[in-house]
């Protein structure tokens, strides 16, 4: 068997022909490179290369075939204005006009966003295992919808399979879902690629087959030895030295009689097979993944613990530094690490975090006598005083200054705690962890003794948040709470805060979230909604040979044609927060899928259900977080507005009035559900009054008032219910202050409905809900950070 998998192995290394092959169709499949999440999506699906009839379920029926008319009229586009559309028809062009492939390319689709799904195997897994992935391009600028990673202090939490700096495209990274494409930039938002991830189906870590392969013995300061001279670098210009270092020091040869393994693809091939033993540490494992707990006590007692961890990271890093050699070939290189095993690829992903940022500095028999030297912990200093300060932590001025005094006594990495070690190391594995590294390592050098009731912060456990000091909370990203707060906060390391205080609370506790599964029956992104993603979001709509110019409208929000609505005071104070509610929950409530893992044998911190209390236009409205949403960052356009096609479906609905929508495009099958004094709905989240169209009343003093799509506002009466389509669109235009945003979110959990995010100032409505199709979902929500701006500096 061991010689089955070595020679498998030889022959994928050296197939120099099928690698080069295959690195041509990516590199075909992947066009240009681009950063962030725009990658190879090009431009949009050209009509003349599609086929005549799309059969995907999710299109709507095609409009009729056009007639001709019109077609070959001597009319040219460049005599139009090329700034922003403000009327359609433009000047001078009636509507009765139809226009061709590439006039409508100018006209319609020009600086509009194209979104592209991906899906991609496995390797190793069977068929119904795969990655998705979303790619998106068309807009004239550099602008994405991804977060810096250094702004956002998220470098940490994703880690390049190859080469360095950060990845190009999501595919390229060790952790999957890929964080270099998770935050976006707005706080509390997650990118259209991450959105789209999320729905991949990846297999469970399942353990490797012992190879049979033993190691070498090998004392503890022979191993720091070897690890202080591969920071020189590997010997791969000496083949005999190379082969000495490996075979003579860590491996045994089986050939080296006939057939010494002086070649890099049979030692990389031995290290895999020695890494493949499952007596060692398992780093795919969440509870592992705090690499530094298993080095960070050097007493005699951890000493077999700590010898095992350091023998299996060299061997780890013989085996990068081979697989990143010079000789190695790039196409095959590339092909190798793709097929790797996740366990080894964790191995190297530790590796490689070792070789950029740690040097040994002392060598010694045992752990007590080993002196390391970390090349990143002045950077991760700063880093914590920005997020210190940025966070406004209650307890800011000690806390820093005892920040200040372990880094003069050298005391940072080895006298706190196993997190801050890892974070002022830099031996950070890519992936959930980093969050919960900076936070605590905040905690721990907190002097307070009140931040003891908090020192049970994990990502096992990540939706989870607390307060601190009675002063603020801070919620994870992950956690719906700082989902639904974050417009009202900074989101920075994977935390959303300081964040409003609750009387639910004692004055220094954690809270961990309940949050269920939103319902099946709401429009989750599936492997057909990936693949035919650029067809159903295309800014000309289905294929055709001409596009009447009737056929598309200039949209835009729709606030300024009721006449007896106070816009102003919309936009200052008709919806504030009045409370963030707290519940203690039942963990043993087994009826729910639950998202978070509450079990009723966790002896940890508390469980909670949670919900927010707005005061809207006289009246209280509490929302219950139920729902584990998430809300997706559009995508940036240029030369906008744009035409949206008509069979591009929507509705618009202000803020304010949201709460009279319910059970949206029939989420709970249009059966009503009741209320108490309160207006708290209870039950499930059912339709109430007018069956699945989700418009009804209840609890305020005026109409609920709603746009259609045509621009005409109605009343919510207007609406039967009847021949909907379950694609349309919710358009909630949350201008003003923060809170109008906040209420948009909490509703998304109440109901639970992910919903992408748009600055109208930057993505015109009908890119926005062009991306909230081609994402499959129902509900986009318009800020404009623009008019915050201007009302501030007045």
């Amino acid at each position: 068997m061991a010689e089955s998998k070595r020679k498998s192995l030889w022959n994928l290394i050296r197939a120099k022909s099928t690698a080069i092959r295959n690195f041509k169709d990516v590199t075909k499949e992947a066009g240009h490179r681009r950063t962030a999440s725009d990658g190879d999506a090009g431009i949009p699906r050209r009509r003349s290369d599609l086929p005549t009839e799309f059969t995907s379920d999710r299109r709507r029926p095609r409009r009729p075939g056009a007639n001709g008319k019109g077609k070959g009229r001597d009319y040219e586009i460049h005599r139009h204005d090329p700034g922003p559309l403000t009327d359609w028809p433009p000047s001078g062009m009636s509507s009765e006009e139809e226009l061709s492939l590439s006039q409508a390319m100018q006209l319609i689709s020009r600086g509009a966003p194209a979104f592209r799904g991906h899906k991609r195997p496995i390797p190793h897994a069977p068929d119904h295992y795969y990655t998705l992935y979303a790619t998106i391009a068309g807009n004239h600028g550099d602008d994405t919808d991804a977060a810096n990673l250094h702004d956002a202090m998220t470098q940490l939490m994703t880690l390049r399979k190859e080469g360095s700096g950060y990845a190009n495209y999501p595919w390229e990274t060790f952790e999957q879902p890929s964080y270099a494409f998770c935050f976006g930039k707005r706080a509390g938002t997650i990118t259209l690629n991450h959105w789209v991830s999320l729905a991949s189906v990846i297999p469970p870590s399942i353990p490797l087959r012992d190879s049979g392969i033993a190691p070498r013995e090998i004392t503890l300061d022979r191993i720091f030895e070897r690890l202080q001279e591969l920071e020189r670098g590997l010997e791969d210009d000496d083949e005999d030295l190379m082969y000495k270092n490996l075979y003579r020091r860590l491996l045994r040869d089986p050939d080296k009689y006939l057939s010494p393994h002086k070649t890099l693809d049979k030692q990389i091939t031995d290290l895999i097979m020695v890494l493949s033993r499952p007596d060692w540490i398992d780093f795919t494992l969440p509870k592992n993944q705090v690499a530094t707990k298993f080095i960070y006590d050097n007493s005699p007692e951890n000493t077999p613990t700590y010898h095992k961890f350091f023998h299996q990271l060299l061997l780890s890093v013989e085996l990068d530094l081979r697989i990143n050699s010079g000789l190695h070939l790039a196409e095959a290189k590339e092909k190798l690490v793709a097929q790797i095993p996740p366990s080894i690829q964790w191995n190297l992903a530790l590796a490689r975090r070792w070789r950029e940022n740690i040097r040994v500095d002392r060598i010694g028999e045992q752990p007590d006598q080993i002196r390391l030297r970390f090349k990143l912990q002045k950077r991760q200093v700063r880093m914590l005083k920005r997020f210190i300060q940025m966070m406004k932590w209650p307890n800011l001025s000690e806390t820093i200054a005892c920040l200040k005094q372990h880094e003069a006594q050298g005391t940072l990495t080895g006298h706190i705690s196993s997190h801050a070690m890892a974070f002022f190391s830099g031996l950070i594995l890519p992936g959930t962890t980093f969050p919960f590294l900076i936070m605590n390592s905040l905690v721990d050098i907190d002097p307070d003794r009140a931040t003891d009731d908090l020192a049970l912060l994990t990502h096992i456990h990540p939706h989870c948040g607390f307060q601190y000091r009675g002063s603020y909370t801070y919620w994870t990203a992950a956690s719906i709470v700082g989902k639904v707060l974050a417009p009202t906060c900074l989101s920075i390391g994977g935390w959303v805060g300081p964040a409003r205080p609750t009387v639910h609370l004692d004055r220094a506790q954690i809270a961990r979230i309940r949050q269920r599964k939103p319902p099946a029956r709401s429009q989750a992104v599936t492997p057909e909604d990936v693949k035919t993603m650029s067809e159903r979001s295309d800014p000309l709509g289905p294929p055709a040979e001409v596009f009447p110019v009737k056929e598309y409208e200039l949209v835009a929000p729709k606030m300024d044609e009721d006449e007896d609505y106070d816009y102003d005071g919309y936009l200052t104070d008709l919806v504030r927060i009045e409370m963030l509610h707290l519940r203690p929950s039942n963990a043993n409530d087994s009826k729910h899928s639950i998202t978070s893992g509450a079990t009723s044998s966790d002896n940890g911190p508390k469980w909670f259900d949670a919900s927010i209390h707005f005061a809207i236009d006289g009246n209280s409205w509490p929302l219950r977080l139920t729902f584990d949403v998430n809300f997706v960052h559009a995508w940036p356009c240029s030369d906008g507005p744009h035409p949206l096609f008509f069979d591009y479906v929507y509705e618009s609905v202000r803020a304010d009035k949201l709460v009279h929508v319910r059970d949206w495009n029939g989420v709970y099958g249009g059966i009503n559900s009741s209320l108490d004094g309160s207006g708290m709905i209870h039950g499930g989240p059912k339709s109430f009054g007018l069956g699945s169209n989700g418009l009804g009343g209840g609890g305020s003093k005026k109409g609920s008032n709603i746009m259609s799509a045509g621009g005409r506002t109605t009343t919510a009466t207007d609406h039967t219910g009847q021949d909907q389509d379950n694609e349309r669109v919710l358009v909630v235009e949350a201008f003003g202050v923060p809170d109008n945003e906040v209420l948009a979110r909490a509703w998304c959990a109440h109901w639970g409905l992910s919903a992408v995010v748009a600055d109208i100032s930057k993505t015109c409505m009908a890119c926005a809900i062009r991306e909230a199709y081609a994402a499959a979902l129902t509900v986009v929500i318009l800020v404009d950070d623009e008019q915050k701006v201007e009302n501030k500096d007045e």
